[in-house]
């Protein structure tokens, strides 16, 4: 129930590492305006409902279903949320949950431990986040990642996300990075939207070259991480960067998520040359679904060859034979993943040995309640 698509031996050894052993579950809640330009994302079926998507999932990550929400999960063209995926673990294995709110336009219904960020302006602006906003964040996931560790001598931390428009500043951040990533990303459109999203991405880059050509005047330093995310990224992405670093020296480290994921990776290993920081790559792998491992309207696997050494893991999760469409929904290539739900499965798969029949089970009869 577990694929390894890359980095086939590191994979397997922190498998082997990590089984049967405790997790921990922090979800990290971003926003970016990028996700409110028609049709970047189908996570909202409208702009407006995008703006609350990762409020809404976080409510329901945090309280299950509730006959009356105060933010309902949004509409979608097609589908379900993925957090049904993450909540019918974290239920039924107990796995603690901790929220992260790295910069959100309105705070969320539910208990999250506050980072001090901001919501990100769209990318293609150039000049995303303030400097020290993301700097803050940097210190802040350092921080948490080590607390957190802490509680996990001989576990493993799930690092998961919900950031609306998050896998083209993924884009963005790899581009920025030297990464050839064009054509390779996914998104959850059943057919990826690349050249909408190299678009946005290409407005980015030549926003940033015009203030970088500027020099002194704009103090911009792109070879600086911090700074490319400052431009062109999002508040999500820092803060778990600083989180998996600082928790890898310590325990495992299962980045939860496709594109955004390995864009965080590529991230870790750009802060780590540029600072200098000690940190175990051996200890970090992403964990995703099958749908965005195999998707064929982008290159996962080959993005992750590219950016290697990182294993990239893949549920084997089907729900191919569920009695719900909206489920049925994912095998069309839909939504696919957020909120750490390849993560979460993984972590069923490997914690309790969950096979394909209890873990879809579970999550048809957390539906049943909905």
């Amino acid at each position: 129930m577990i694929h390894v698509y890359t980095q086939i031996e590191q994979g397997h050894r922190w498998l082997q590492r990590y089984r049967g052993r405790s997790s921990v579950f922090a979800c990290v809640l971003g926003f970016t305006a990028t996700g409110l330009i028609p049709g970047i994302s189908a996570a909202g079926a409208t702009p407006e409902d995008r703006r609350y998507t990762a409020i809404a999932d976080a409510e329901f990550l945090y309280k299950g279903p509730q006959p009356q929400p105060q933010y309902p999960l949004p509409p979608l063209q097609a589908g379900a949320s993925p957090v049904l995926i993450s909540r019918a673990v974290v239920e039924a294995l107990g796995i603690p949950v901790y929220l992260f709110n790295a910069g959100l336009p309105q705070p969320p219904t539910v208990p999250v431990i506050d980072l001090g960020g901001a919501p990100a302006q769209c990318l293609s602006g150039g000049n995303a986040l303030p400097v020290a906003t993301v700097k803050h964040l940097w210190e802040q996931g350092l921080i948490w990642g080590e607390k957190l560790a802490a509680s996990l001598p001989d576990g493993y931390l799930i690092l998961g996300e919900c950031v609306v428009g998050g896998t083209t500043t993924a884009l963005a951040i790899l581009t920025g990075l030297g990464v050839p990533a064009a054509g390779k990303v996914n998104s959850s459109h059943p057919s990826c939207n690349h050249a909408q999203k190299w678009a946005v991405v290409e407005a980015g880059l030549q926003a940033l070259r015009s203030r970088e050509a500027q020099g002194h005047k704009s103090n911009v330093h792109t070879q600086d991480p911090l700074h490319l995310v400052a431009a062109i990224g999002d508040p999500m992405q820092i803060a778990v960067a600083g989180m998996a670093i600082a928790a890898s020296r310590t325990c495992g480290v299962m980045l939860a998520g496709g594109t955004q994921m390995l864009a965080v990776y590529a991230l870790m290993q750009a802060l780590g040359r540029q600072y200098s920081l000690s940190w175990e790559p051996e200890q970090v792998v992403v964990g995703t679904t099958r749908w965005v491992a195999e998707d064929p309207t982008g290159d996962t696997v080959g993005l992750a060859k590219t950016i290697s050494p990182v294993p990239l893991l893949g549920t084997g999760l089907s729900f191919a034979p569920s009695r719900y469409p909206q489920l049925r929904a994912y095998e069309q290539g839909y939504v696919k993943e957020g909120m750490g739900a390849g993560g979460c499965a993984i972590a069923a798969h490997l914690t309790q040995g969950w096979q394909q029949e209890q873990l879809l089970q579970a999550i048809e009869m957390l539906i049943e309640r909905c």
